[in-house]
């Protein structure tokens, strides 16, 4: 997929529209606020975010520890409940988690009691998928991976990279509309974060999803987004919106061009300034 500009973008052969051409919104996150109570003490999380994502876009929210972003994706994913506001997935209220959102968390979250294609396969065998149909899913996303040689391995087997690998394809084999990924690299040593930031532009650039990216990583952000979301903290609020034009594909060689780092330099300002 193309840098947000005019026109049309290529993606696979397709051509789809640039995002300023008015895509649909997948994800409309409206005057969110989380507050947590402890006794008599109350912490706000969260006050007023709003935010949306276009569908096939892929969106980074970045900031520093603290200021509220994982919990964010975890409204967004179902798993708590907002004290204000409302999440909407393709105009639909979300209440809960749902299939219509995938979650791939940073801790390693496979089943050890099941080989790598089962685990793959567990969401697509409670949807009763038939065994043909699923059978060629779990072989498609094996191979985006570049795992299919081990899908008979079992969790202990596999590195933390190879693991975050079979999270992916088990999240993208259930079709989700929306991909929610919570520092999901987080965990790894800085080649195989290199590595797996590839693999997943590869992915996406495949299989045409929309994409929340959770990341505290600058360089990461701008690597993997078309648009990035500052935050700030304490209570966590959305600073900044910036728009990334760099030309995709993408690799890691981009960090040193000229733009990049000019993007890094005003993500660092706004930090900077949010925290002084």
């Amino acid at each position: 997929m193309g840098a947000l500009n005019d026109g049309e973008i290529t993606r696979g052969g397709v051509r789809i529209p640039a995002l300023n051409a008015g895509p649909r919104t997948c994800l409309d996150i409206r005057q969110i606020g989380l507050t947590f109570s402890s006794g008599q003490k109350s912490v706000t999380a969260l006050e007023d975010i709003s935010l949306q994502v276009a569908e096939n876009e892929f969106a980074v929210i970045v900031g520093p520890s603290g200021c509220g972003k994982s919990s964010l994706l975890y409204l967004t994913a179902g798993l708590l409940e907002p004290t204000s506001g409302e999440i909407r997935v393709n105009d639909k209220r979300i209440d809960g988690p749902g299939a219509d959102r995938g979650m791939v968390f940073q801790a390693y979250t496979l089943f050890p009691w099941l080989n790598v294609r089962d685990n793959v396969e567990y969401g697509l065998k409670r949807r009763r998928l038939p065994a043909a149909q699923r059978q060629e899913i779990v072989e498609y996303y094996l191979r985006e991976v570049g795992l299919e040689r081990f899908a008979d391995a079992w969790p202990r087997q596999l590195s933390g990279g190879m693991m975050q690998r079979v999270a992916i394809a088990r999240a993208l084999a259930n079709d989700p509309d929306i991909l929610l990924m919570d520092e999901p690299f987080g965990a790894l040593d800085s080649q195989t974060r290199l590595s797996m930031q590839q693999l997943l532009l590869n992915v996406w650039g495949h299989n045409s999803k929309t994409v929340l990216f959770v990341t505290h990583d600058i360089d990461e952000a701008i690597l993997l987004a078309d648009r990035i979301y500052v935050m700030s903290g304490r209570p966590g609020v959305i600073s900044r919106t910036l728009e990334v034009h760099l030309p995709r594909p993408r690799t890691s060689e981009i960090v040193m061009e000229k733009h990049f780092l000019d993007i890094k330099r005003e993500i660092l300002g706004i930090l900077h300034h949010d925290d002084t």
